[in-house]
């Protein structure tokens, strides 16, 4: 149990972590001023826009990948318990724990689909 909450801890930390600094960075004014100026002569859209777009697809691959870590942590803990007293289940488990990592594609696939009509 105290692994758990330890692991938890952990996500929680790197998670807000990794909020913080992308957001300083994110919301700083002449962070992107270079970009924002190259951006306008080549296309028309606003760089509020592109801004929201590109935090709308870091948020899909994060969100993907934590998901997918956390459901790929409690079907992987059952499925050693689960081969320990069955081994023959391996192929089932296998398929589980695979499905579970789609969750990750499946954030990936959102971000790039909306990188694509930003750009």
């Amino acid at each position: 149990m105290n692994r758990q909450i330890l692991f938890a801890g952990v996500m929680v930390l790197g998670v807000a972590l990794l909020a913080g600094i992308s957001s300083l960075l994110f919301w700083q004014p002449g962070a992107i001023a270079s970009e924002v100026v190259a951006l306008e002569e080549v296309m028309p859209i606003h760089p509020d826009v592109l801004r929201w777009g590109y935090l709308a697809a870091a948020l899909a691959t994060m969100v993907g990948s934590v998901a997918a870590a956390y459901a790929v942590a409690t079907i992987g803990a059952a499925a050693v318990g689960a081969l320990a007293e069955k081994p023959e289940l391996f192929g089932r488990l296998v398929i589980l724990v695979g499905l579970a990592e789609g969750i990750a594609i499946y954030g990936l696939i959102i971000s790039v689909l909306i990188l694509n009509r930003l750009g």
